[in-house]
């Protein structure tokens, strides 16, 4: 994990080095790459294990047979953009609080809430579940 995590900095270095050689001491600024680096990682491996831990805390729950309208519904949300997904599976279905969810993507939770808020609004502008709508309406 530290040999990465140095690979990493040194790499952010490499791709930094216009703008890190103009600098006073770069090696500072390698010294601080590396440190968020670690915090980072630590803080996502935090995130990890309380939402492992509030998973498990909850009751097993009988998993219905894929009915064709959560196919619909899968197949709908796997369409969606790379980091909406990614938002919207994290808070919906692996029940993580913003602020987990933040830190498990490495962003800031307003970025969370939006790419949240998008992922919606894609998936109520769908005409295929705009049907599922229907029928469950029985209209």
């Amino acid at each position: 994990m530290a040999e990465e995590l140095a690979q990493d900095a040194l790499m952010r270095v490499v791709r930094d080095w216009p703008r890190v050689q103009k600098m006073d001491t770069p090696e500072a600024w390698l010294h601080r790459v590396a440190l968020n680096l670690t915090n980072s990682f630590f803080r996502r491996r935090a995130a990890e294990a309380r939402a492992k831990e509030r998973l498990a805390s909850q009751p097993e729950t009988y998993i219905q047979p894929a009915t064709p309208e959560h196919l619909a519904v899968r197949e709908a949300v796997a369409a969606l953009p790379r980091r909406q997904k990614t938002a919207l599976v994290l808070r919906y279905f692996g029940a993580l609080f913003v602020r987990e969810t933040a830190q498990v993507m490495d962003c800031p939770e307003g970025t969370v809430k939006t790419l949240t808020h998008k992922a919606i609004r894609a998936l109520r502008d769908l005409q295929q579940l705009e049907e599922l709508r229907e029928v469950s309406d029985g209209t």
